[in-house]
């Protein structure tokens, strides 16, 4: 068992790859190098865009962009479909290289990474060397390039990583961890999105700075566990460890749908369907668990906005009437805008939460 590093000691290493779909299509067809290049569905299907290259970037497109939209931004854009055996093929080549320096690897995509290399003997110790070492590896076995950030604290790995992008490194040493916190914006803090910060905005905290001199209690307040968070990250705590095996508490499907939805009979076509694949879904991951043993339920709708809502609710029996119950509840949030995706999850119970964890509704 590895000895337990202070935080203040740790040595985190967040690898995070540059527009990697795109990318490896690139990689594939160099004539399109120089062009505008989305990965994504198709926009007759109310696709969006998985990423695009920096060159497609400069017209204001990014990933989860509606391809219409994209298209209608950028007509000149060259659309690929998804060729996802290909790029698990290549995330697997990047991570053998990965586990070549630490065990522990926690990956949270098929081209992003965290790796603790407190122990490593690699490079005389140093993660900075390691992390140049393991971008001119990637970029020598795959012709890819990748950006990374180290740290002793996760949440900070993850930031610098974005700071040299692309095809850069960025460090952040611990004596200078308080110095780089102090004036951090707070919209740079993972899971902090555009609504929670223009809350933040209006409660007068822009930094993390600002955080230090505001009130716990007020954030708890705010934002719940949220608040919990921020708070800690703004003081430059997070012993959040590598994970090398991270636990699968969820299961769920999702659907968009060609057209929206306008009320909610329309929807429950859908909704049979996707609880019969939810069913199958829970049967190919946990074949020796019955149906019975899930209480806690949960539904998602995207609106025409694509605003985003869930609702969850728990000591409640796996049936479709559950799901249309809760159906019918969340539907009411949506104030009579139509519905363009509908998912549906289960919490697995704690005494089965074993298995590797997946995306929420994958």
């Amino acid at each position: 068992m590895l000895e337990l590093v202070p935080t203040s000691q740790r040595k985190i290493i967040h690898i995070d790859m540059d527009c990697f779909y795109a990318s490896i299509e690139i990689r594939e067809n160099p004539t399109l190098r120089h062009l505008p290049v989305a990965v994504g569905g198709s926009a007759r299907s109310r696709g969006v865009l998985s990423t695009c290259n920096y060159v497609a970037r400069k017209f204001g497109l990014h990933s989860a962009m509606p391809t219409a939209q994209a298209l209608k931004k950028c007509p000149n854009l060259v659309l690929l479909p998804v060729n996802m055996p290909l790029y698990r093929q290549v995330s697997q080549q990047i991570q053998r290289i990965f586990y070549s320096y630490t065990e522990q690897v926690e990956p949270l995509s098929l081209d992003e990474a965290y790796l603790d290399v407190s122990h490593s003997p690699y490079c005389h110790g140093s993660a900075t060397w390691m992390a140049e070492e393991i971008r001119q590896r990637i970029w020598q076995e795959t012709a890819l390039t990748a950006s990374a950030g180290v740290a002793p604290l996760k949440f900070l790995a993850k930031i610098a990583s974005d700071y040299n992008k692309p095809n850069g490194l960025f460090v952040i040493k611990p004596n200078e961890v308080a110095n780089f916190i102090q004036d951090l914006p707070l919209k740079k803090i993972p899971s902090v999105g555009q609504v929670t910060n223009e809350k933040l905005q209006k409660m007068g905290l822009y930094t993390c700075g600002d955080v230090q001199k505001s009130s716990q209690h007020l954030l708890l307040q705010q934002f719940g566990k949220l608040g919990q968070r921020i708070w800690q990250f703004s003081h430059g705590v997070d012993e959040r460890p590598v994970q090398a095996h991270r636990e699968r508490k969820s299961i769920g499907v999702e659907r968009t749908v060609i057209h929206d939805f306008a009320n909610f009979q329309e929807a429950l076509p859908l909704l049979v369907t996707l609880f019969d694949l939810l069913q199958k879904r829970i049967q190919r991951v946990c074949p020796n668990l019955p149906f019975s043993a899930f209480h806690k339920l949960g539904v998602k709708l995207k609106f025409d906005d694509f605003t985003v809502t869930t609702l969850e609710k728990s000591g409640v029996d796996f049936s479709y009437q559950t799901f249309e119950n809760l159906l019918a509840q969340i539907w009411l949030r949506g104030r009579g805008r139509h519905v363009r995706l509908i998912g549906l999850q289960v919490q697995k119970p704690p005494e089965v939460q074993s298995d590797l964890q997946m995306s929420l509704w994958s």
